[in-house]
């Protein structure tokens, strides 16, 4: 397929081809300017915001209902990544994808369904229509009436105290970079010839795809493949090192299994050495070890990650410290400029949706309150939205005995669960760890729900909770909660079995 061909033009447009088409969902896009001013007005507020994805949204909102007076700048869609590209979008292909599973599997429980049918161009309109639902929420109406003062144009630094936006001069006591981040486009010989997705431009395909290749084994690459397989489509997976490299391997493998055994090809330690087009198709040069091979499909989406938008916001002049991987802040998430703190994926890290809202709060609580909030990794918990879900919070086994030295290994299986096998999702379980004493460190659930079910160890953890607490509340039968207790229960497995508590009991039975 010739990149002079017309076909490919219309694809190359639609997908987006190229790294400058790929805008951040903070500070990137268009600039529709709704508030403009003469290049030499001034505006004096309290705090104003760059980027209107979900931390810069959080602020504006908090810190409004707080009586401040806020300006929240934002030059391409409100809600950012995660209403417009990420979480929002790709949850509602999932929901499509596992109707359509669900179909396929009805017959175990006695319910046959036959000539499944998929429409992609509904799918798509389903798509459209829960981010449409959501989108008011995050709208510059509602912050508006808010008595946010929203800039529709792009915001950079000109000194220390001021931002450029709109034709505005703007000064605040405290400014907030949420400018978020944008997919990371590897350089690969030959991809900049070739049309490809990447998790912007993929929502809005309304077309069957034969065969997806999908270059980088993470969660954003593993959930839409599982999707796009359960819709009819092959797929092939290629992961250079480990696929799930950053969640614990035990339950990562779960995962991993149950997706090849619904058809996925998964290749790990797997490098794309080249990419080109043949025959209308898009062609992958492979290399594992010393051998390579040569790959087909119709459709390419680069999954490779997250890059920091951090360019063309002036960080320089206002004297803030930042890389490739993002600006560098420190535990409050203050910039080197005290006046700024910088926020969400913009800063690197863990980059979600929740990580963002949560740094949001603790600038709040500074920014306001002037309180002595820090940010605490081992707070935040991340779910991988596969079939079956994999969600984890605090320390992983590994880091724990290296932290902690002998740690608790607690596990539950779902197939003990009486709900699982009412539902037949017997796959997976839960594991915990603790320290000597009990104290929680982390927990890791893969199985049905696991994202619903990870909340109470996120709770507990929070709260630096010992075990016995996870045993001393009464859950509802049957339901999947019930694993979580039945885990916590392990770590008194032996107590039967003490002699010390035999002979205890014993003593305690001569007294009738």
């Amino acid at each position: 397929m010739p990149p002079s061909d017309p076909s490919t033009a219309a694809y190359s447009n639609q997908l987006g081809v190229g790294s400058d088409n790929h805008a951040g969902a903070g500070n990137g896009g268009s600039a529709d300017v709704t508030t403009k001013g003469a290049p030499t007005d001034l505006l004096q507020c309290d705090i104003c915001i760059i980027g209107a994805g979900s931390g810069g949204l959080s602020v504006a909102a908090a810190a409004a209902a707080f009586g401040q007076n806020v300006v929240l700048i934002e030059k391409h869609k409100m809600g950012g990544d995660c209403l417009n590209y990420g979480c929002v979008p790709s949850k509602a292909l999932i929901a499509a994808s596992r109707r359509a599973h669900m179909i396929r599997t009805s017959a175990q429980f006695g319910v046959m369904a036959r000539d499944l049918q998929i429409d992609p161009e509904a799918v798509s309109e389903h798509i459209k229509g829960v981010i449409a639902a959501i989108e008011p929420n995050d709208s510059i109406e509602r912050f508006t009436g808010l008595g946010v003062r929203v800039i529709t144009a792009a915001g950079h630094f000109t000194d220390k105290s001021t931002v450029s936006a709109g034709g505005y001069r703007i000064k605040a006591r405290r400014f907030v970079v949420a400018t978020g981040s944008s997919p990371l486009v590897p350089n690969i010989p030959g991809l900049s010839e070739v049309p490809y997705f990447t998790n912007e431009t993929i929502f809005d395909n309304g077309t069957h795809i034969d065969h997806l290749l999908i270059i980088g084994g993470g969660p954003i690459g593993l959930e839409l493949a599982q999707a796009y397989r359960r819709l009819g489509s092959k797929v092939t997976v290629l992961e250079a090192a480990r696929a799930m490299a950053k969640d614990d391997p035990e339950m990562s493998k779960i995962v991993l299994d149950h997706l090849r055994e619904e058809g996925i090809d998964i290749r790990e330690k797997t490098s794309v050495e080249e990419v080109d087009t043949r025959f209308r198709n898009v062609t992958l040069t492979l290399k594992k070890g010393d051998s390579t091979e040569v790959i087909e499909g119709s459709h390419l989406l680069i999954a490779t990650g997250r890059r920091p938008n951090v360019t063309d916001v002036g960080l320089e002049t206002a004297g803030i410290k930042y890389s490739d991987k993002g600006i560098k802040v420190n535990r409050g998430l203050v910039t080197s400029n005290r006046r700024v703190y910088a926020i969400g994926d913009v800063i690197g890290g863990a980059q979600f949706t929740h990580m963002a809202n949560y740094h949001a709060g603790i600038v709040i609580r500074k920014a306001l309150f002037r309180l002595p909030a820090k940010t605490d990794a081992s707070l935040i918990p991340w779910v991988t939205f596969t079939d079956p879900e994999l969600a984890q919070v605090g320390l992983q086994e590994e880091d724990a005995a290296k932290k902690h030295g002998k740690v608790n290994v607690l596990r539950w299986p779902y197939h003990e669960n009486d709900r699982a096998q009412a539902e037949r999702a017997t796959v997976g379980h839960v594991k915990i760890v603790t320290d000597k004493s009990g104290r929680i460190l982390g927990a890791s659930i893969v199985g049905e729900q696991a994202g619903e079910l990870i909340q109470m160890w996120a709770l507990a953890i929070s709260q630096k909770m010992n075990i016995k607490a996870m045993t001393g509340w009464i859950s509802p039968y049957p339901t999947l909660s019930e694993i979580n207790k039945r885990a916590a229960y392990k770590f008194y497995s032996k107590a039967p079995s003490s002699p010390l508590i035999r002979k205890a009991i014993g003593f305690l039975a001569k007294f009738g």
